[in-house]
């Protein structure tokens, strides 16, 4: 067999074994997807009643009449999370980064990322005033060797995250803030529409105001439809913002990581199904490739022996 033919053959092999490890990992990423996003349908729930909580808290003016400590401690040395209502003019911005451990992720990456850059420079920001906290290697990595700041890395997150594993981002981010490492805390990650497509979101976690939480149902309302909200709080204001704040920071920044691995499985899956496609494609072209050839090989042979035979004659 001549080698134009062998080498033909060896690559359709390759690329039929290729093809079989991306439709593994196409079936692998499209199960985490599943499992994933059933986990989010339960999870939303628990987040819109806590932002509902904050939100009415927040019309009520409760947040506005908190004792606001200056530093990231109480007097029992434990974290003040009441710091995350603490308002000051801004000379530094803080951006939480989400991306992704790995590779073969399409997009995934590449998206956030130049939207976090774009964020950034329209905001007029440069490296100096910008404070970035990396949930992922990637995002970690690329601003680290562009001379950003990365104050805090977190990676290693799980397939499909538990709540237990944002704590520490989220002790982290308000301890930094309540220092005065930076003056406003951004949320950077892509949001999972479908299985096609993610757009890039950027909420802004901190300072907590009523200017950041929107509306719900209730503040929805029209001027003449509105509830009138009075609370009556008990041990006191501050004693529960201690045990609400901290929830609902926790589930924004929970929230957004398990919306970004959401995406970033869809991603996957999406990338490896078109790796797939690629595959079989260029296998039939091989394929078509070498049985030309050798078809044009066997011709050759034939053509030969009948020469010799017509010169015997």
């Amino acid at each position: 067999m001549p080698a134009s033919l062998q080498e033909v053959k060896r690559r359709i092999v390759s690329t039929k074994k290729t093809g079989q490890i991306t439709s593994a990992m196409q079936m692998v990423s499209t199960a985490k997807l599943s499992q994933i996003q059933k986990h989010s349908v339960s999870y939303q729930v628990y987040a819109s009643k806590i932002r509902s909580v904050i939100t009415h808290l927040a019309q009520s003016h409760l947040l506005d009449s908190a004792s606001v400590s200056e530093t990231g401690k109480d007097q029992a040395g434990k974290l003040n999370t009441l710091g995350m209502l603490k308002q000051r003019p801004v000379k530094k911005t803080g951006i939480v980064v989400v991306t992704s451990d790995r590779g073969l992720v399409g997009s995934y990456n590449s998206n956030v990322i130049k939207q976090t850059l774009d964020l950034i420079k329209e905001n007029g920001h440069t490296k100096d005033d910008v404070v970035i906290i990396a949930v992922g290697g990637t995002g970690a990595e690329f601003f680290s060797k562009r001379g950003y700041n990365v104050a805090y890395e977190f990676r290693g997150v799980k397939d499909v995250p538990t709540f237990r594993e944002v704590r520490p981002i989220v002790e982290a981010v308000v301890t930094m803030y309540s220092n005065g490492l930076y003056d406003q805390l951004f949320v950077c990650y892509n949001h999972f529409v479908n299985t096609l497509t993610s757009i890039f979101r950027a909420e802004k976690m901190l300072p907590i105001t009523a200017e950041n939480m929107g509306d719900d149902d209730l503040t929805a309302l029209g001027e003449d439809q509105k509830y009138h909200i009075e609370y009556e709080t008990e041990p006191s204001r501050d004693a529960i913002l201690e045990v609400i704040l901290p929830q609902y920071a926790e589930s924004l920044v929970y929230g957004a990581i398990l919306d970004a691995k959401t995406s970033e499985h869809a991603s996957s899956s999406t990338a490896m199904k078109s790796a797939s496609d690629n595959a079989k494609d260029i296998i039939s072209a091989l394929e078509l490739q070498y049985n030309r050839a050798r078809q044009s090989a066997i011709t050759t042979e034939i053509t030969e022996i009948t020469g010799a035979q017509a010169a015997l004659d």
